[in-house]
């Protein structure tokens, strides 16, 4: 979960202020706000959440300790390769995540023949990644997901619309599964060059290299 930090500032001679931070990952949002507090002159620190809501810095630790044993802190990067000469499709997903106060990643790739178009083993790979998250047992929470197809993102964005039949059944598909998960996607695209580790597995799977890792990651 993001939020932002709001807080009222007030000096030696009782000038009071209030300041807002940029949006951040709640144990960064924690660790700011028990140093603001040792000034000794902040009157009252709240946390805001993307959906308004306020909490409590004990709130907040509550929250952190009830998730501490569950992945979160959920970032994915997804991308799929298709091969129009044999109509096969690469897909890969690289999945980052804290757990037990350690970082992860998880990275997943699959060969798939009843494909028709790249757009198509864009969607797929998304939706590998959804399965991922539920064998990872990612619930009730935000995850950032990551692609470099703006067709994909902007259509479960809304920005653009969703015409072709079977572009709007994927669609329908991984919002479905979202759903069931209480997951709240936040969509971003990028460069393929920022997306080079899922779009290297997709390329991975088309050479028919299976992939399937997790490994812990140094702090």
């Amino acid at each position: 979960m993001d939020v932002r930090i709001e807080y009222i500032y007030q000096t030696a001679k009782g000038v009071q202020t209030t300041f807002t931070s940029e949006t951040m990952r709640v144990a960064k949002a924690i660790l700011l706000a028990e140093d603001i507090e040792k000034t000794g002159r902040v009157k009252e620190i709240t946390f805001i959440d993307d959906q308004d809501s306020t909490w409590t810095i004990k709130d907040l630790r509550k929250y952190m300790k009830g998730i501490e044993t569950e992945a979160h802190d959920v970032t994915v990067y997804f991308d799929g390769g298709f091969d129009i000469d044999t109509y096969t499709s690469g897909l890969g997903c690289a999945i980052y995540y804290q757990q037990n106060g350690k970082s992860y990643r998880l990275r997943k790739n699959a060969l798939v023949k009843e494909l028709n178009t790249n757009n198509e083993a864009e969607y797929a790979a998304l939706h590998l990644a959804i399965q991922e998250l539920e064998f990872l047992g990612v619930h009730h929470m935000p995850v950032t997901f990551i692609g470099d197809s703006q067709v994909v993102v902007n259509q479960l964005t809304g920005d653009w619309p969703c015409v072709e039949e079977e572009l709007n059944r994927w669609a329908d598909r991984i919002e479905t599964k979202l759903e069931a998960l209480g997951i709240t996607p936040e969509y971003r695209s990028v460069s393929r060059k920022k997306n080079r580790e899922a779009d290297h597995l997709a390329s991975q799977a088309l050479n028919e290299t299976e992939i399937t890792s997790t490994i812990e990651l140094n702090q």
